[in-house]
């Protein structure tokens, strides 16, 4: 059984100033719920605090970095990932809603990046990933709610984590779409079913109602930021999202991840 927990813990610790190596291993998360925090829901005057905050119950934090133009909204660049790095071990799952991703690829992960993904929707997306792959840092592939199946389909074999959008991207508090619960199952069969190690991720209104139809469906990893960073107790949110979704999974043999 792969604890994508552990895993990421061990690949953060070797990232140092960089990347990991064995980004798979890294990213791929099985019978294993892993809740990864949005800091886009943080105290932005407080972000170190709100990662040892949440650090006794997961060990990913997820980084929505957006540029104002792929998505409407503006937040972080590799200064604010290197300055949390110094206060962080945790994997670093850095989302880049970008229009252009290539120019910030090395930039990110000489920041301390664990894993970079990139949307298919912006193109390029056999270049951006092989880049991530020279780079030694985990590949992630996203795709927006319309976005269909077959879009992501041909990178399945490229990647260590595709991320399916439950809200459009931009910005934080948004309603859960159920709709893609579909798109996300018919991922976790394709992934199953070619025997790939890869990470199946949810971001858009995660929170312990919606963290089991997730997971149900397939998702091993849930981007959760206002459910975690807005209540009293971060840490108890997000392990309650994850303890939520674990009892949600189906029954019989393990994923492989």
């Amino acid at each position: 059984m792969t604890d994508p927990a552990a895993a990421a813990t061990g690949a953060a610790a070797a990232t140092g100033a960089g990347a990991p190596t064995g980004a798979a291993a890294a990213t791929g998360a099985g019978a294993t719920v892993t809740v990864a925090p949005s800091i886009l829901a943080a105290d932005f005057g407080h972000l170190a605090d709100a990662v040892a905050a949440v650090a006794p119950a997961t060990s990913w934090l997820h980084l929505d970095v957006m540029d104002g133009h792929f998505v409407p909204n503006l937040t972080i660049g590799p200064p604010v990932v290197a300055a949390l790095r110094r206060h962080s071990s945790a994997f670093f799952d850095c989302h880049l809603m970008v229009t252009d991703p290539g120019d910030f690829l090395e930039p990110f992960t000489r920041a301390g990046a664990s894993s970079v993904t990139v949307h298919v929707e912006v193109g390029r997306t056999a270049e951006l990933l092989a880049e991530a792959r020279r780079l030694g840092v985990g590949a992630g592939l996203a795709c927006n709610p319309e976005t269909p199946f077959e879009a992501v389909e041909p990178y399945l074999a490229s990647i260590d984590l595709l991320l399916v959008m439950t809200v459009h991207p931009g910005f934080g508090g948004q309603a859960f779409m159920d709709d893609v619960l579909t798109k996300l199952a018919r991922c976790r069969r394709a992934v199953d079913d070619a025997g790939l190690r890869v990470a199946l991720e949810v971001d858009g209104g995660i929170a312990v109602d919606t963290a089991p139809r997730c997971a149900a469906a397939g998702a091993r990893v849930l981007v959760a930021g206002s459910a975690v960073f807005g209540a009293d107790d971060p840490a108890a949110a997000a392990a309650a999202i994850a303890a939520a979704a674990q009892a949600a999974l189906p029954a019989g043999p393990a994923h492989p991840v």
